[in-house]
């Protein structure tokens, strides 16, 4: 493997940004700003509707030119209604889904794929974690028992992890299975104060950059900033 391959991860907040609007064309634009190969999405509203645009991955995978694999976590009659999403230009090998609902909290889950990356397979995890500290801590428990080998080279766990505390425990055992990664802040996105959004890549040394993505559309398009990482092939 040759090259770097850019991951994003991005909580677009269903497409509603900082003035209460719904607008997926400007989502669309932050990725078109960002032009990544991999994206990671969370809260992706994903109802069936009259048109393209009410299934938010749908139009931003076609906006994009990019293959959208769906990763719903809310369910309602007729389709699919709210979770994570990936949306990527590469070949897609496998497709998994790992439950992380815990007791009677919002169903939390994480979307668990399989890339073809110039002939080598790469697995990237997206995930959107608990907003309560002990519901996060069986999460990425589970998400460990679920990271044991499966063949792929490397592996990208991204999304919006919702811890708050650098020293929670959470962060420090994916710090310990998978690399330190630093925290770059990404919410509120118009004053960007907390690192909830991260990106993580197995081995720790193929990372070649990590940053915020804040262009004024970025700011503008939800309240998460997208994450972005430059990845050694």
């Amino acid at each position: 493997m040759t090259g770097r391959l850019r991951v994003a991860s991005y909580n677009i907040h269903a497409c509603v940004g900082a003035d209460g609007r719904c607008d997926p064309a400007r989502i669309a634009a932050v990725l078109r700003e960002i032009d990544a190969d991999v994206i990671g999405l969370q809260e992706v509203d994903a109802r069936p509707g009259e048109t393209d645009t009410a299934m938010q991955m749908h139009y931003l995978a076609a906006a994009l030119g990019l293959h959208g694999i769906a990763g719903p976590t809310l369910h309602r009659f007729g389709g699919h209604y709210y979770g994570n999403a990936l949306l990527t230009r590469r070949p897609v090998l496998e497709v998994r889904h790992i439950d992380l609902t815990v007791y009677s909290r919002e169903p939390r889950a994480a979307l668990d794929v399989d890339l073809d990356i110039d002939g080598s397979p790469v697995r990237v995890i997206v995930t959107h974690l608990g907003l309560l500290p002990g519901e996060r801590r069986r999460q990425v428990r589970r998400l460990l028992d679920r990271l044991g080998g499966n063949g792929s080279e490397l592996v990208v766990l991204c999304g919006d992890i919702n811890e708050w505390f650098a020293i929670g425990r959470p962060l420090r055992w994916l710090h310990a299975r998978l690399g330190r990664t630093d925290g770059v802040a990404t919410f509120p996105a118009v004053f960007p104060v907390f690192a909830l959004d991260r990106i993580w890549v197995h081995p720790r040394g193929r990372m070649a950059g990590l940053t915020a993505h804040a262009s004024p559309e970025a700011r503008l398009a939800s309240d998460h900033l997208p994450v972005l990482a430059d990845l050694r092939l």
